[in-house]
């Protein structure tokens, strides 16, 4: 059953997108949803859709077809929408022909709690290593020697992160892991987010003006509180968390176990999901918003650099939609 954002008219007779609780509680949708997950799950489903949007500005901004769509396929994955527990995010984006949308974005918990899913993980984990702890790794033989500051903890949480490291051993004995130097790690993000930029770079958004951007501005605070809109993407604002996901990402598609559940998240991260289930990978874009901005008009919106969009291999299409 198709189902198209309802419109409303003002006073000025422009189409009004509604407002995402009365969307949810038409009756098309709704049909659509008791479809999907059955009336005993409907009531859930749609109050956790709401709070997600409620939370942020910029998302109830997007389509409305574009967050049933991305929050269906959470549910699907048996993943929540609630930012405390940070299995998954609805992540508004801007789509040059669509307007403002949502795009899915796992996020590093989700990787684990699919992974768990699985029973076929021992062990898995990722963590954040800093100055001074780490003696070597042997990429080889896949050995590392970290002296962990256990016994001075808060001490350990302040201090500067050097790298990245992740692991799994499988239940049949089989064992990988990884380690990233936080230098790769921005090489990465640099490479594959069009909204964040390791070194300086002069972006001028839709006015003309020219604006400087910098990582190392941003972790210092050294920038103008009106200019914040411009470090919006997650690299910025939780790059630990980003790396946390690419890390377990990298190691999981290319050498874990992958449930059809785990295939189909990763197949569908970073995109947004279709009302037929199909997927729109993120393309290059000079709107990109990855994270929840401060309020300012669309025009604000910077021109980024240009970069290479990853996109997921091998995509399949997702395993619900209208039948």
């Amino acid at each position: 059953m198709a189902v198209q954002n309802s419109l409303a008219k003002n006073s000025g007779n422009k189409p009004q997108k509604a407002g995402i609780t009365a969307f949810l509680n038409s009756m098309a949708v709704i049909a659509n949803i008791d479809q999907a997950l059955g009336k005993d799950n409907r009531q859930r489903f749609i109050t956790g859709v709401i709070s997600a949007v409620n939370t942020n500005e910029t998302l109830k901004e997007c389509t409305n077809q574009s967050i049933l769509s991305g929050a269906l396929l959470g549910e699907s994955l048996k993943l929540s929408p609630s930012p405390q527990l940070g299995h998954y995010y609805l992540v508004p984006f801007n789509d040059k022909n669509k307007g403002k949308v949502a795009q899915f974005q796992l996020g590093y918990k989700g990787y684990i709690q699919l992974a768990i899913r699985s029973g076929q993980y021992k062990k898995i984990n990722v963590i954040a290593v800093k100055e001074g702890e780490l003696e070597y790794f042997d990429p080889l033989n896949e050995e590392i020697k970290i002296n962990l500051m256990i016994d001075k903890w808060d001490e350990r949480e302040a201090a500067p992160t050097i790298g990245y490291y992740a692991m799994f051993e499988l239940i049949n004995g089989f064992r990988k892991a990884i380690y990233w130097s936080k230098k790769q790690m921005m090489v990465h993000a640099d490479k594959f987010s069009p909204a964040f930029s390791a070194n300086a770079t002069t972006i001028k958004t839709k006015y003309g003006e020219k604006k400087k951007v910098s990582f190392a501005d941003f972790e210092a605070g050294n920038y103008d509180p009106a200019d914040a809109w411009m470090y919006s993407s997650f690299w910025y604002k939780n790059f630990d968390e980003m790396a946390y996901k690419t890390m377990l990402r990298q190691l999981i598609s290319k050498w874990g176990i992958m449930s059809i559940e785990m295939q189909s998240a990763i197949d569908a991260d970073m995109a947004v999901i279709n009302e037929d289930g199909s997927n729109d990978y993120v393309e290059d874009d000079d709107s990109v918003i990855d994270m929840e901005p401060a309020d300012q008009e669309e025009e604000d919106v910077p021109v980024e650099p240009t970069h290479e969009q990853e996109a997921p291999q091998d995509a399949a299409a997702v395993l619900f939609g209208n039948k």
